[in-house]
């Protein structure tokens, strides 16, 4: 079902091989995309990535170096495939500048950020700033508050998220690594958003 490699961030470059690639395969039946996870640290991300592919939730997941690359393949209703190539970036400030590394040439951009955290919602934002700045142009952006489950704490509402996305012209969604809540629904939003822009 998946490839899984982690890349520490002295081997980056092997993420630019892939700047050359189509942003998605010709084949309208069988989709490849590249797709690319920003956020601050701790929001998530790899959690994310780890409750799509594998289906499993790690409460001790540590801290991604540089980024790490898995593969999941889903099946649409119309018997469309598509396969995401998944790179999973680090998210401390430290890493801040190899993310173009592994933006450029994607179709596809998760963005999250942490419901509690009004921080790493403005670092959401930066990043759609640099992905409109430096992204490709027809790239489908998916702003993502993670860590739905933890409600009681929230520090941003879903309203404020959404009207956000809503200008941007992304799509917006809440949810759970640690419940599994609207995991696969990101993932199939995005397919149902690549083919119109492929076809065009």
């Amino acid at each position: 079902m998946g490839c899984a490699a982690s890349v520490p961030d002295k081997s980056a470059r092997q993420a630019s091989s892939l700047n050359s690639e189509p942003l998605a395969a010709n084949d309208p039946k069988h989709i490849r995309v590249k797709l690319v996870l920003l956020g601050d640290s701790g929001v998530g991300k790899s959690c994310i990535v780890l409750r799509f592919v594998r289906g499993q939730f790690d409460p001790t997941s540590k801290v991604t170096v540089g980024a790490s690359f898995l593969c999941q393949t889903i099946a649409l209703q119309n018997s469309t495939t598509v396969k995401f190539e998944i790179w999973d970036t680090a998210g401390q400030e430290r890493y801040a500048a190899l993310a173009p590394l592994y933006y450029r040439g994607a179709a596809v951009a998760v963005v999250v950020y942490d419901i509690t955290s009004p921080d790493s919602f403005h670092k959401a934002q930066y990043w759609v700033k640099e992905l409109q700045k430096h992204g490709s142009p027809d790239i489908v952006m998916a702003l993502v508050g993670n860590k739905a489950d933890l409600h009681e704490n929230r520090r941003v509402s879903a309203q404020e998220a959404e009207e956000y996305a809503e200008k941007i012209g992304m799509f917006f969604i809440e949810t759970s690594a640690k419940t599994a809540d609207n995991i696969n629904q990101l993932f199939e939003e995005i397919s149902k958003r690549l083919p119109q822009r492929q076809s065009s």
